[in-house]
């Protein structure tokens, strides 16, 4: 489970702004955003249905979103590991103590996100250390690759150049998915699996109050289906296309998008 490009934009106090693109395999599904876990009932997030964790996670309350990306270093986990797809809920429950929440021992390598409006943090584990990033203000790339996938070479100041949210979707929907490691949306076909982009959303989030913007297929010029949450319905800006929206105020209710 994991989101590949994870596109960042913030500064202190003002609620970060966020897109993510997940690229998995075609054959494993997945449900859209909502209150899934009724452990953490003000956390809004898709689920995959295998293992049951998430790739992206929002808190309602606090306005902190998690993410997280895999890393190739370790790939596979060790037997009885947790695994990777709790990270983002442990994030925007405990924040930078989620630590003391779960043991690392024989996970599988992965860099975990966490966006508040007072700061962006990753945790980067290599299947042995875990270093600690504080991201400065502005506009910041994570991948799954890193350097190596060479996007953020490729894209980071398209995005910095870029309005948000309209202007960071015309470039995820710039062009179909190629068969490319430095695509913003991919398509690997191996050994008679597909591999590629199954879902891409945009994250508004501040506390009390959630806007996600998500499709899965992000690289169409169609509408993204909107989902809103909270005390009041988060204003739309720059120019944005309709689409369809379910809000409510009510965070233990199920979310659901028409």
């Amino acid at each position: 489970m994991e989101v590949c490009t994870v596109v960042v934009r913030w500064s202190v106090g003002r609620p970060p702004q966020i897109l993510a693109l997940r690229d998995e395999l075609t054959t494993r599904d997945f449900d859209d955003p909502g209150t899934w876990w009724p452990e953490f009932p003000d956390v809004v997030g898709g689920r995959d249905r295998i293992a049951g964790g998430t790739w992206c996670a929002s808190r309602i309350s606090t306005g902190a979103t998690a993410l997280v990306v895999n890393r190739p270093l370790k790939q596979d986990a060790d037997a009885g590991a947790p695994s990777r797809g709790v990270l983002p809920l442990l994030a925007v429950a405990h924040g930078a103590e989620w630590l003391d929440h779960l043991d690392l021992g024989g996970m599988a390598s992965f860099a975990l996100l966490l966006a508040t409006p007072q700061r962006v943090t990753t945790w980067d584990f290599d299947g042995r250390e875990l270093r600690t990033t504080e991201h400065p203000e502005g506009t910041s790339m994570l991948t799954s690759g890193g350097p190596e996938n060479r996007k953020a070479e490729t894209f980071l100041r398209a995005f910095e150049e870029s309005a948000y949210p309209d202007g960071w979707r015309r470039l995820v929907q710039d062009g179909p998915p190629r068969d490319d490691p430095a695509a913003l949306v991919v398509r690997h076909e191996r050994d008679g699996q597909v591999f590629a982009t199954v879902f891409g959303e945009l994250i508004d989030a501040r506390p009390g109050r959630l806007r996600l913007e998500y499709s899965r297929q992000p690289w169409v010029g169609e509408p993204w289906q909107t989902l809103e949450v909270g005390e009041a319905p988060l204003a739309r800006n720059g120019d944005r296309t309709g689409a369809d929206t379910t809000s409510w105020s009510d965070p233990t209710r199920p979310a659901r998008s028409r």
